[in-house]
Formats: C-alpha cells, structure tokens, sequence
C-alpha cells in the first residue's frame, strides 16, 4: 500500500463519519429531510391515537419494514458476492490491470480493498436489522397505543411524541445503512486510482448533502 492509499483511506473515514455528524448536528435547527420527518411522525401519532381503527398505521409501519428487509437481504448477497471474489484475485488482477490509471493493482491490495467493502456492508446489515427491529417496536407501540379521546391532550402530545421519536430512530439507523451503500459505490473508484477515489468521495457527500438539505422533496414536506 503506497501513501497516497493510506490518505485515500483516511479521507474516505473522515468524510463519511465527519458528514454523519455534520448532518445530526444540522438537522437540530435546519430544515433537512430529517427534520421534517421528525414533526411528519409526530403528527402521524397523534392523528393514530384518535383513530379507532389503526391498521392502516400499522400496514405502513408493515410496508417500512418490508423495504428495509430488501436493503437487508441485498446486504447479505453483496457480502457472500465480495466474499467469493476474494477467492477468485488472480482473475479480478488480470481484469483490473486494464482500468488502473497507476501501477496495477496487486494480489494484496485486491484482497485490503474487498475486506474494506466487506466492512461497509457488515455496517449496513447491521444498521438496517436494526432498524428493522425498531420498526417492530414501534409496531407494538401503535397496537398498545390507548384510546386518544379519552386522554388529556397533555398525555395525547407525551404518548405520540414518545413513539414518534421510536419511528425516528429507525428511520435514522435506516439512513446511516443507505449511506453506507452510497459511500462503499465511491470505494469502488478505488480499485482504479486513489485519487479517483478520493473524488469519488468528495461527490457522494456533495449528493447527500444536496439532498437532504436542498431537495425538492424536502421544499415539497416543508409546503
């Protein structure tokens, strides 16, 4: 691994976990996609708690999560996908020989540059079982959800806000997946040149950025 790989890796690390925090930190007082849907959720439960039938709330929360299960699932085939191609870096050599822009790629940096796309994956399955559980959990919250007309408008306000904040953090562990996949597409520019990558980088985080801070669907839910 020459130099210019150990800054790539590093500049890879610092934009991913540095726009992560930069986007929690923004969403507590701007407008981001994060933002709206937070309030979004909250209505959403105060409108289910005085609601006598709520299975149309919980066929949402069943449709969330069958979406997270694909991104799930696509997360395991991608890994077992990364895992056979690490058995097979004589033939990915010979092909990845003709795409270096630099020295060719060899046998060990193949195997370093999988085992860090295997890492990425490894994150997103986790992040989207996980959110996938908490929709669950919030699942049981709309079915013990008490009769919203018959509670103060005090109690009404704690409750939704209490399980909107459950339908939050799923969607937020739902986010920190998706932004991995994106992120590991700019990590295939890797096997191609450092430099490249770190380009890749830097393009993948102007798109995040641009659209959850200045996308027209978030004009759409601020309306």
């Amino acid at each position: 691994m020459t130099l210019l790989d150990f800054l790539a890796i590093g500049w890879f690390f610092i934009i991913w976990i540095g726009y992560t925090l930069f986007a929690k930190k923004q969403a507590r007082f701007r407008h981001c996609l994060a933002a709206e849907l937070r309030g979004k959720r909250n209505q959403w439960m105060v409108q289910m708690l005085q609601r006598e039938n709520r299975v149309a709330d919980v066929s949402i929360i069943s449709t969330l999560e069958r979406n997270i299960t694909f991104f799930a699932s696509s997360s395991l085939l991608i890994l077992a996908g990364l895992l056979t191609a690490m058995a097979s870096v004589e033939k990915l050599s010979v092909m990845l020989a003709q795409l270096a822009l630099s020295s060719p790629n060899t046998h060990l940096q193949i195997q370093l540059k999988l085992l860090l796309l295997v890492a990425i994956f490894v994150f997103a399955f986790f992040q989207f079982t996980w959110s996938l559980r908490q929709y669950g959990f919030a699942g049981v919250l709309v079915g013990a959800a008490p009769d919203g007309r018959k509670l103060s408008e005090e109690d009404v306000q704690d409750y939704a806000n209490r399980a909107a904040k459950v339908i939050d953090q799923a969607g937020h562990s739902f986010n920190y997946g998706l932004r991995s996949i994106y992120f590991s597409l700019s990590t295939l520019t890797w096997f191609v040149d450092a430099r490249l990558f770190m380009l890749a980088c830097v393009i993948t985080m102007v798109i995040l950025y641009l659209r959850e801070f200045h996308s027209k669907v978030l004009k759409a839910l601020k309306e």
